[in-house]
């Protein structure tokens, strides 16, 4: 009877334990982002607050499997993720994805939300969840815009040079006093977003309307669009861009990984 009592206690235990564990792995794989793309042992245990020796075993086992590879004191996600990522990714319509994410954006923000790919030397709105605010910039799916002007095009620049160059080659029109008209100044503003990984502007396309914007890649480290978060600079001044800069990059690194994408290096 004891013995009986003994295994029944401990089956539950055994059922749930690799639950517990894939648990713990997603956490220490979500501690890593395209802006942290390698963490120490002790940069993962504060990510995760998972024990020391949790880490260290999991960590070690994950390198084994290829999950994880290791540089030193250093791990990173496994190229071998790239694979089962690209996999699952294939096929998949990325407005499918997309969406969610933006009416998430949308929620969180109350501004609207966008998606933002290159077409035929323009940016085009490809996706969008509208802000509930009576007070909104004009935005649907389908909108033409020109890449010289507001945050969405100069990301879409930023991670295509060969575009930026026929871009900046050319006349850039003025569609307010805040148009970066010079390409010299624009140049410059290019390779800044590509360094902080966003792009912020206020009042360049139209007057009172303010944007940020932020890339997401594939798998083969192609740029998909811009994520861009836009609404009326009365509601949106810098310093309220600023403070929805970490939830933007989260949201378009979020998008990337689910598309089994990976920033350039």
């Amino acid at each position: 009877m004891t013995s009986r009592t003994t295994a029944e206690d401990d089956a539950p235990t055994s059922r749930h334990r690799p639950l517990l564990v894939l648990g713990k792995i997603t956490e220490i794989l979500d501690a890593f982002s395209l802006t942290r793309p390698e963490l120490t042992l002790g940069e993962i245990q504060q990510a995760t607050g998972i024990p020391t020796s949790t880490v260290q075993r999991l960590v070690s086992n994950m390198v084994a499997e290829g999950m994880l590879d290791r540089s030193g004191e250093r791990v990173r996600v496994g190229v071998r993720m790239a694979y089962w990522a690209a996999a699952a990714a294939k096929g998949v319509d990325v407005l499918t994805l997309v969406n969610p994410i933006l009416r998430e954006i949308r929620d969180a923000t109350g501004e609207t939300a966008c998606l933002f790919r290159e077409e035929q030397g323009y940016r085009v709105c490809v996706a969008v969840a509208e802000t509930r605010h009576a007070l909104r910039r004009e935005m649907f799916v389908g909108k033409i815009m020109p890449l010289h002007a507001g945050s969405a095009g100069r990301v879409l620049l930023a991670w295509n040079p060969p575009l930026a160059d026929a871009v900046l080659s050319g006349p850039l029109e003025p569609f307010t006093d805040a148009t970066v008209t010079s390409p010299d100044v624009l140049r410059e503003l290019v390779a800044q977003t590509r360094r902080d990984g966003f792009a912020i502007t206020t009042a360049e396309r139209d007057d009172g309307a303010s944007g940020l914007a932020a890339p997401v890649f594939d798998s083969a480290s192609d740029l998909v669009g811009a994520l861009a978060i836009s609404g009326p600079t009365i509601r949106m001044p810098r310093p309220r861009c600023k403070e929805l800069v970490d939830l933007l990059v989260a949201h378009a690194e979020q998008l990337t990984r689910t598309l089994g994408g990976r920033h350039p290096s």
